[in-house]
């Protein structure tokens, strides 16, 4: 049976959870600025910005999703490739999670939300 570890698991896990919350900070700081200041100039850039980091957190939720569903549908055991590629898509979101928290801090922090 394809199955990975717990350790695997858990990180998956954490990673989702973790991307969960950036889109809905993201997509909460978004509403905030656009219920407040409108569809400006100033607030175009933001909110393009905040709707970014949300497309991007959720198509790396995706295609965790997606890969632990496939590797779980593989028969007997999974290929080196997609366990490669599992690998490879979870360090690159654990590298990409601080800079869009970072990103929607400092959002945050210059339209003064909660």
């Amino acid at each position: 049976m394809a199955k990975l570890s717990p350790e695997t698991t858990a990180i998956i896990d954490q990673l989702r959870q973790q991307l969960t919350e950036i889109i809905n900070d993201a997509t909460a700081a978004e509403f905030i600025i656009f219920v407040r200041h409108g569809e400006t100039d100033r607030t175009l850039i933001v909110l393009d910005e905040t709707k970014n980091i949300s497309q991007e957190a959720s198509s790396r939720f995706n295609q965790l999703c997606n890969l632990q569903l496939r590797i779980a549908e593989a028969q007997p055991i999974a290929t080196s490739d997609i366990l490669e590629l599992l690998a490879y898509t979870i360090e690159r979101t654990q590298n990409r999670i601080p800079a869009w928290e970072r990103s929607i801090e400092e959002v945050k922090l210059d339209w003064n939300l909660p």
